[in-house]
């Protein structure tokens, strides 16, 4: 079989996953980072098991389940009484019931588990995509340095400010949701006296914008806070800065006194805003695709984002499986759209309403997805 050339937009995890999946399928794979390498920066990301199955075919499920933790349950809280509303064994209850557990890591854990499974010499670093063009020659990537290359197929998986995406579809800024968060770290042995604080944990706030979240990291040493409240409008000129302790304390002065012996526990917090996009009618022009938030982000209610970007990647590589010509990827990309489009429309929508398991619920729709053997609709 003639290999495709294809080009990634974005080494992030969607965009390793996505090289993984179509150098396995026997293309030539270039990922092009804006950043100068993989540095230990950016978020702790909840995998649950749909996206630990599609990481175990992708052959980084024992790196992950190395370097992560294994929450115990999904449990709901009551933001005042602390009753408990619902509760889902994970481990492996999980492992049992869905084939896969769920695993708590940092966000450079899991960029580094995909990086053994792709040849380094393939990645270009400090590369930052301007805009494309398409032609009869194929896709043409533009970058900022003034070089430029081609390639049979471009996959645009540069996150919520996708250049990829502009170029396709046009500028279109991300919303504003009202909802900010406040992220932390803290040893375990801070929070050890906290009921069951080997589980992850949601604290249900008195309305949608309002909760917290705890879960394990770095195998149980360490415990991740996360908590989101509303507020009226952003003006910081960074989605991120630094936060402050007792501005977050004060938020949640009136919640249980476990879930506000977490937030004691907290020396510095990092308080983001939280954006989103409508979903898109369509992510695809041409051989040129979208994947992970580049064409839906979506807020973090869910614990889906991460997640949403490798079972695309898994369903992009199958659906690119044994096709040599561009032609045939146009269809190819058209299969993989169709896929993956209502999926992630519906998680995306979902997340923003925030109601996901607050009581006892089935989780098999999310959670029971196998990227790797979910019938492929025709284009």
């Amino acid at each position: 079989m003639t290999a495709l050339k294809i080009g990634i937009a974005g080494g992030g995890v969607g965009g390793l996953a996505a090289a993984i999946a179509l150098k396995a399928q026997g293309h030539d794979v270039t990922v092009f980072e804006q950043a100068r390498g993989f540095s230990r920066v950016g978020a702790d990301i909840n995998l649950t098991p749909n996206v630990v199955r599609a990481i175990d075919g992708l052959g980084a499920g024992a790196a992950i389940r190395r370097l992560g933790a294994q929450p115990t349950f999904r449990i709901s809280r009551d933001w005042d009484t602390g009753q408990e509303t619902s509760r889902l064994g994970m481990a492996g209850e999980a492992e049992r019931r869905y084939g896969a557990p769920q695993v708590t890591i940092h966000r450079a854990d899991i960029l580094a588990a995909l990086a053994a499974q792709f040849p380094l010499e393939q990645i270009r670093f400090a590369q930052r995509i301007q805009t494309l063009a398409q032609n009869d020659q194929g896709a043409q990537l533009v970058f900022e340095d003034g070089h430029s290359e081609t390639f049979d197929v471009v996959v645009g998986a540069d996150g919520i400010h996708s250049r990829v995406r502009t170029a396709l579809f046009g500028e279109e800024s991300p919303r504003f949701t009202g909802v900010v968060s406040f992220r932390s770290v803290v040893p375990t042995e801070r929070v050890r006296h906290v009921p069951e604080i080997e589980a992850f944990t949601k604290w249900w706030g008195p309305n949608p914008q309002s909760q917290i979240v705890t879960f394990p990291l770095n195998q149980g040493r360490e415990t991740f806070i996360f908590a989101t409240t509303g507020q009226d409008s952003w003006t910081e000129e960074s989605w991120t800065s630094e936060g402050d302790v007792n501005e977050l304390r004060g938020f949640y002065q009136d919640f249980h006194p476990d879930a506000r012996a977490l937030l004691a526990a907290c020396d510095s917090t990092l308080k983001s805003a939280l954006y989103e996009r409508e979903p898109l009618p369509r992510w695809s022009v041409g051989t040129v695709t979208l994947l992970g938030d580049a064409c839906h982000p979506m807020l973090p209610f869910m614990a889906q984002g991460a997640g949403m970007a490798i079972e695309d990647a898994v369903v992009l590589g199958r659906c690119l499986a044994g096709v040599a010509t561009r032609s045939a990827a146009v269809q190819a990309l058209q299969t993989y759209e169709n896929a993956r489009r209502e999926r992630t429309a519906q998680i995306q929508i979902g997340s923003r309403g925030n109601q996901w398991m607050k009581t006892q619920g089935n989780a098999d729709w999310v959670y029971g997805y196998d990227a790797w053997h979910v019938d492929l609709p025709t284009a």
